[in-house]
């Protein structure tokens, strides 16, 4: 029987051999960094290793660098760490196709009086910009109060990219923050904080081969905001609680070792497996710069549940969109606010690739799948 085949990555993607060994090895001493003995100084070394490693390859200051349990703490302790923060942030602009982590997190604080506000995108999955420069040319920030910008780098149903750096220019001088969910993205963009202009910015590990269970809030130098976890002082004050030495550890092995050129290189698989696709289908933000690896498109008459059922039957791991949803298949909020219809939306299929798929994968994926999908066909004619 043939080894099952993954196209799951960007739920998550297998440990990397470099990110295991690394782990290991902390394990073997691992200690509390708080401590002041040798060993908590040694466990402390390892800890600022690793900060600094995220420092380089993100282009920020290492003191910017607060480690979490992932991206979701990421994303909360942002949202709400600066609503409840000096900055008094009093409305959030949420786009239409950010991760759940964040619209959950904005719908909480919109039950304890912050304002919500949904950007729209357009059908290719992009941010409406010339709609949020139409906003915010109007905008009265003694009326309606500090705002919080939070765009996802790279969408992790769809894989598109957004214009981020075109984004905190538009923002700052009406009074406003930009924050950037680039957990999709760690890995496989060159991301460059500095350069992006965001205030603050989530990554995670697992979706390229880190550990699962540790990310990363960046934040702009200077930026005061509220932790969400109190307690010792950990990460300067701003998360409370024994750093995942071993964890972050991996997180910079997982730095040093994803390529984001081998992710654009992936476009090849991705896009073969696109054009063997039969007529009718639809493939989502294919007009957009996406990210290499991801692949999203609608089969009518072709359930989602469906599919994921039946591929995984053939050996071949996909998933309807977002993992995040317990386990459920669900229509695609993203791609509804990209214009899809409930028809198009529940029956979405993504395949994301990563840094261990076969070369054969394109064809082994459209082989069993265009099988299924003419077995469904030939018995809904009958």
């Amino acid at each position: 029987m043939p080894e099952r085949l993954y196209l799951d990555h960007n739920a998550t993607s297998p440990l990397r051999p470099k990110v295991r060994d690394a782990m290991l090895a902390a394990l073997d001493g691992a200690h509390n960094p708080s401590s002041v003995h040798a060993e908590g100084r040694a466990a402390k070394r390892l800890l600022e290793d690793a900060r600094a490693t995220l420092s380089e390859v993100l282009n920020t200051p290492k003191e910017g660098v607060i480690f979490t349990s992932g991206g979701t703490e990421a994303d909360n302790l942002a949202l709400t760490g600066m609503v409840r923060g000096p900055a008094r942030i009093r409305r959030l602009m949420i786009s239409g196709v950010e991760h759940d982590a964040v619209k959950a997190t904005a719908k909480a604080l919109s039950e304890q009086g912050v304002t919500v506000e949904t950007v729209p995108v357009t059908r290719s999955g992009v941010v409406d910009v010339d709609w949020l420069d139409r906003r915010l040319s109007g905008y009265d920030v003694e009326t309606e109060g500090n705002f919080l910008l939070c765009v996802m780098l790279a969408n992790n149903e769809t894989g598109v990219i957004q214009p981020v750096e075109k984004l905190g220019p538009m923002v700052w001088p009406r009074g406003g923050y930009l924050f950037v969910d680039a957990v999709q993205g760690f890995g496989k963009l060159d991301v460059d904080f500095t350069a992006m202009g965001a205030d603050l910015m989530a990554i995670g590990a697992h979706k390229v081969g880190g550990p699962v269970g540790v990310g990363a809030l960046i934040v702009k130098t200077g930026l005061a905001f509220e932790p969400l976890l109190r307690g010792g002082g950990q990460e300067l004050y701003r998360r409370a609680g024994t750093e995942n030495i071993a964890a972050v550890s991996g997180f910079a092995a997982c730095a040093r070792d994803a390529s984001p050129t081998d992710y654009k290189a992936l476009a090849v698989m991705r896009d073969e497996i696109a054009a063997s696709l039969p007529p009718g289908i639809v493939v989502w933000g294919k007009e957009a710069s996406r990210l290499g690896n991801t692949l999203c498109f609608s089969a009518p008459g072709f359930a989602s549940e469906t599919q994921v059922m039946v591929m995984d039957l053939n050996g071949i791991a996909v998933s309807a969109g977002s993992a995040c949803s317990s386990g459920k298949v669900r229509s695609s909020g993203v791609l509804q606010a990209m214009g899809a219809n409930a028809s198009e939306a529940g029956c979405a299929l993504r395949i994301s690739l990563g840094w261990n798929t076969p070369a054969d994968a394109p064809s082994r994926f459209v082989g069993a799948w265009t099988k299924e999908q003419n077995r469904i066909a030939a018995n809904s004619a009958a």
